[in-house]
């Protein structure tokens, strides 16, 4: 896509790595940033995660947002002023039945998140890791998000499924997804590195068609941009950044991640995507 410099522009942020600092948080200078630019310079800007709105909202509860945020690698968006999931993008129950078959495979054991309403379910069947113990016990109890273990039934529901996830060594993540990628085509498969500690993954599937790129494009549309920027620090960012007009890595982003980008600023310590936006909205 060709920039335009001088058109009405969309920005969109990953959170973690990005955005968020290393405590994976924002900072009071980055919410002020982009109150600035929301409020009185009338940016467009949301963000695009791999998280759920019961992590989400609490994070972004400072920010003025009036734009959806993308969230759940783009299977949904989430509405800051209703409080309401828009656009979800459910797996079918056939899709369900193949991906479980693989991880039992694989003696794997998934989270199927399930949406009812404004909540979202977690189910989950079989023993929890050291790690995904660690993850379930922070976000227990959240107030959009609940855990359903030891659902001997976790694989059928009335409710859309809108993400299946798993957490584990990022070599064994890699061949399970190789394994899914080659058995169920009616699914798409992400697998990436944490960013903290490059030996542990996580995994997340959905259906074909979501992606976060898409969800940018969609909200575009809807909001009248025309021009799309986004920031990124990790592999599974690439894809959005590729559809947008001007991508931005952060520099601790993967080194694969700062070839992809148009552009590499500072550091997410250091408030770098919300100074870039603010120098950005001056320039035009």
């Amino acid at each position: 896509m060709t920039e335009q410099k001088h058109d009405r522009t969309l920005y969109v942020s990953d959170l973690d790595g990005t955005l968020l600092d290393n405590d994976s948080q924002l900072s009071q200078g980055t919410i002020t940033m982009l109150n600035h630019i929301i409020s009185e310079r009338g940016g467009l800007f949301t963000v695009a995660t791999a998280r759920t709105p019961a992590t989400v909202v609490p994070l972004m509860q400072q920010v003025h947002a009036t734009l959806p945020f993308i969230v759940i690698g783009g299977a949904a968006m989430w509405n800051p002023v209703k409080g309401s999931y828009e656009h979800t993008r459910a797996i079918s129950q056939a899709t369900i039945n193949a991906v479980a078959e693989v991880f039992d495979r694989h003696g794997l054991y998934p989270f199927i998140y399930r949406r009812h309403g404004s909540m979202l379910y977690t189910h989950h069947c079989g023993p929890l890791s050291p790690q995904e113990e660690s993850f379930v016990a922070a976000r227990q109890n959240l107030p959009l998000k609940k855990f359903l273990l030891d659902d001997d039934d976790y694989r059928h529901s009335d409710d859309e499924a809108l993400l299946i996830f798993s957490m584990n060594k990022y070599a064994v993540l890699k061949a399970l997804a190789e394994d899914l990628r080659a058995s169920v085509p009616t699914c798409q498969v992400m697998v990436y590195h944490d960013n903290f500690d490059p030996s542990e993954g996580y995994l997340e599937i959905f259906t074909a068609e979501t992606s976060k790129a898409g969800a940018i494009r969609n909200l575009a549309r809807e909001v009248g941009a025309h021009r799309i920027v986004v920031f990124g620090d990790n592999r599974n960012d690439i894809a959005m950044m590729q559809a947008a007009d001007h991508s931005v890595a952060v520099d601790n982003a993967f080194p694969e991640v700062k070839a992809a980008a148009t552009e590499v600023i500072g550091v997410n310590t250091a408030d770098s995507v919300a100074h870039w936006i603010e120098q950005d909205l001056a320039r035009q």
